[in-house]
């Protein structure tokens, strides 16, 4: 994934966001939290549709995937009422963690508001310490 952009990637995976005012601030802009949140839901969304239930991994093989560093890039708002498109482009597996590439659209007007790129850690669910990705879970090395 070194040297590639989220732009000049064709999504694996996009999950509709509509903003709410709960996403915003005073002025109607959206909050810089909310798309650590919008980011969250996508990449949750695309292990669900790869078959991957958190909740089972966590009870059935004592794993869990963590945020163990997080890279953004704000390029442009989101606004109230906004529909936006939250990509995930691409994922590199390392030996105890995935890293994404991520980025968040408008499609009303082609913008690009968020690009980032998401390394989350596969830990003991008991220990909190990394773990080795078991070899039946996400057996593709570089895309969705």
């Amino acid at each position: 994934m070194t040297g590639t952009t989220a732009e000049a990637l064709e999504p694996a995976f996009i999950w509709p966001v509509r903003v709410y005012w709960e996403d915003t601030d005073a002025g109607g802009v959206v909050y810089h939290a909310s798309y650590v949140r919008f980011l969250e839901r996508a990449r949750s969304e695309w292990l669900r549709a790869q078959g991957v239930a958190q909740a089972r991994v966590r009870d059935e093989h004592g794993i869990l995937f963590v945020v163990a560093e997080m890279s953004l890039r704000f390029l442009s708002p989101a606004r109230l009422d906004d529909e936006l498109e939250v990509c995930v482009n691409a994922f590199t597996r390392r030996s105890a963690s995935l890293v994404f590439t991520q980025c968040i659209l408008r499609p009303a007007d082609g913008a690009t508001l968020i690009t980032a790129q998401v390394r989350a850690a596969c830990i003991d669910a008991a220990g909190y310490k990394p773990v080795r990705i078991p070899d039946f879970l996400l057996m593709e090395n570089s895309s969705a």
